[in-house]
């Protein structure tokens, strides 16, 4: 119908209008293009150098900053610390003066409380001015006799005059902490790659390893931490510090990694080098709440006295998050551990002509009062007189968890990437006699418990799985793992039936395994921030959890929801609640410990440990329980009001603990690379 079109033109020749293209022109335009294009490579190769050479630029600017700004941070947790004792300096010298300077100083107190940043800006910067005036008047009157001064009496050439330039106008807000010329401390830059879990928090949660927990701790917060987090440290890896704080933190945190909070961090290194109490030897002098009428007691003020003199430590933390990490995920700072005073009774002092009382109780309105202690608080059946160490068990690296087999037989420690199984009832038996090497190597193991039967471990720490050992093979193997969405896992705990396992994961879920299935059932979520710490009732309905983000929350196991939810001022690095009663103990990277009734608005609060309080576990009978902390203490406590029933001292950061079925060994895991074992004596 219609005509075909002609595929090829005809012999008469091109159209008009149409080009021809000879070979020779074909391969000119050609090259032409080629050239266009490799000058437009050209100029955008050597656009992206300069976008690189930009990025190099900015990256070592923010570095610089962040230095800068953990600096500042640092700072602001000294001053606040100094802060704090010169106020309960104020506080015990103030009933001593007339009463119109009281009037006075109470005033000048408040007018202190109430300055502005801006005042303060103002206060610093004519601080600075006449302190730069002075440097200069001394280097011109120095350099006068040398004639190196200008020739119009100005500065010498190349003096810097004003603030560093990432400083802004307005200079330091806090003095002293990056002066002028004056590089900053080596403790005040922090360790970006840490991975040890020496000191929560750490990331934390921070802290939760060498400087967790803390970090910490912070959630240190607890690894990818610093949340702090948190929390463990090596030259090669980032914010494993925040944890004190688990990572504990570094586990405490004390005791984390690139993966974790860096709010767990934990200092491992010895802080006190004065020589530690005899193992089991009784702390007699705490026994007493507020008690100076022995010689021990005036023994221990003159060993406080000592402690006030000596100069500060230097191996504080950069966690944790602690445990839980420096989340900060901030790792607890202690500015001047040698001049730590006394706790304080409620109205700021402390008892009148004798030693300050250790254990309060918190009224519905806040008050804290020194608790009277009864006359049976340490005697009658349960209540431990002292342990003696009987043996150590050198594990070869940071011991992060350990727990004892029930019937007593075996002690598991875990440390970087492998638990180690240890029969303790051979005396002297220092050899492990398996080794379980779980999750990587480098990675640092939080927690093991053992199911009641005693024939399965299940293992968690700074990996995104849980590793299932079966013990009661000839050969322990694993044989099954559960992986979580969280990079890592700071505690776990099992239900009385051994039915469902609860980890505490660095995203602060807590995740519900079903362990006949290996499956995930649920995830409780509510913490903010990493969860560092875990423990069920007895009766296996009700679960309580502590995180880096400053709260206690207990949980419904039945329904599956949130009960209640308790706010401190400082992140949690652990907790337990008892066995045998409503009482719920928390120990926290603020170094106190604080004793809560689950039902009833009754609370104490204790006073013995000088830094982060690491791990905590309650004795079977209920009567009694033990915590531990980056002060090298172990110490065990009388349910509830806090008697201290004996105090022993370590040689490191003390970073977990457990006791026996039976109450009659304590365990406990250290920086130092090793677990010590006690007899508890009754």
């Amino acid at each position: 119908m219609y005509p075909a079109p002609a595929r090829h033109p005809t012999a008469a020749g091109p159209q008009p209008g149409q080009l021809k293209f000879t070979v020779a022109d074909t391969c000119e335009r050609i090259k032409e293009e080629f050239n266009f294009l490799q000058q437009q490579y050209h100029q955008l190769k050597m656009e992206c150098e300069k976008l690189a050479g930009e990025k190099t630029e900015v990256q070592r600017h923010y570095v610089m900053y962040y230095e800068m700004s953990y600096g500042l941070n640092v700072e602001m947790h000294k001053q606040t610390e100094i802060a704090k004792r010169l106020n309960a300096i104020i506080a015990q010298v103030l009933p001593f003066l007339a009463q119109e300077h009281q009037q006075q100083v109470a005033t000048a107190v408040e007018r202190a409380k109430q300055v502005t940043i801006s005042e303060l800006n103002a206060i610093i910067g004519q601080q600075q001015q006449q302190g730069l005036q002075q440097l200069l008047q001394q280097i011109h009157a120095q350099q006068l006799p040398h004639g190196a001064h200008g020739a119009h009496g100005g500065p010498a050439p190349g003096l810097p005059l004003g603030p560093h330039p990432g400083l802004g106008p307005g200079g330091l807000l806090f003095g002293g902490a990056l002066g002028a010329g004056a590089p900053p401390h080596s403790l005040l830059k922090p360790d970006l790659h840490g991975r040890e879990p020496t000191d929560l928090a750490t990331k934390g949660p921070s802290s939760l390893p060498d400087d967790r927990l803390v970090r910490n701790r912070t959630s240190v917060s607890p690894g990818q931490r610093d949340k702090y987090r948190t929390r463990t440290p090596e030259a090669s890896d980032t914010k494993r510090r925040r944890e004190d704080k688990l990572s504990h933190h570094e586990s405490e945190g004390e005791k984390s990694d690139a993966d974790a909070d860096p709010d767990l961090v934990v200092d491992v290194a010895n802080e006190d080098p004065t020589s530690p109490h005899a193992n089991g030897a009784h702390a007699s002098d705490v026994r007493e709440n507020g008690d100076k009428n022995s010689a021990s007691s005036r023994d221990r003020e003159r060993d406080r006295e000592r402690e006030r003199d000596r100069p500060p430590s230097r191996s504080g933390s950069s966690s944790s998050r602690s445990t839980p990490s420096l989340k900060s995920k901030d790792l607890g700072f202690d500015a001047h551990p040698g001049v730590r005073g006394p706790p304080l009774g409620p109205n700021g002092l402390g008892i009148p002509g004798g030693k300050p009382a250790y254990s309060f109780h918190m009224n519905g309105d806040g008050q804290l009062q020194p608790v009277p202690f009864p006359n049976d608080a340490l005697t009658g059946p349960g209540i431990p007189r002292h342990a003696r160490q009987i043996n150590t068990l050198a594990h070869g690296e940071v011991v992060c968890a350990v727990t004892i087999s029930n019937p007593t037989k075996y002690v598991y420690t875990g440390g970087k990437g492998c638990v180690k199984v240890w029969d303790i009832s051979q005396p002297g038996n220092n050899t492990p006699v398996s080794q379980l090497d779980c999750l990587q190597r480098d990675n640092y193991i939080r927690s093991v418990k053992l199911l009641p039967d005693a024939r399965t471990l299940i293992v968690g720490g700074e990996a995104s799985n849980l590793s299932i050992w079966d013990l009661a093979s000839p050969t322990p193997r694993i044989k099954a793992e559960l992986t979580s969405t969280a990079p890592a896992c700071y505690a776990l705990a099992i239900s009385p039936d051994s039915k469902v396992c609860f980890s505490c994961c660095s995203d602060g879920n807590i995740a519900v395994w079903d362990l006949h299935n290996q499956s995930l059932i649920r995830q409780f979520q509510g913490h903010t921030d990493g969860a560092s710490c875990i423990d069920i009732s007895s009766e296996g309905t009700k679960l309580w959890t502590g995180g880096l983000d400053n709260t206690v929350r207990s949980w419904d196991l039945r329904e599956g929801r949130q009960l209640q939810q308790h706010d401190f001022n400082s992140q949690i690095f652990s907790l337990g609640y008892c066995p045998t009663s409503d009482w719920l103990a928390v120990g926290m990277e603020n170094s106190n410990v604080e004793v809560l009734h689950a039902v009833k608005a009754d609370k104490y609060q204790l006073h013995l440990h000088e830094s982060c309080v690491l791990s905590l576990k309650f004795a079977a009978c209920g009567k009694w329980f033990v915590s531990t902390g980056k002060d090298n203490l172990l110490n065990a406590w009388r349910t509830p009001y806090g008697a201290s029933i004996f105090q022993s001292k370590e040689s490191s950061s003390v970073l977990s603990c457990d006791i026996s079925g039976d109450d009659k060994y304590i365990v406990t895991g250290s920086g130092d690379k090793k677990a010590t074992v006690y007899e508890v004596m009754y």
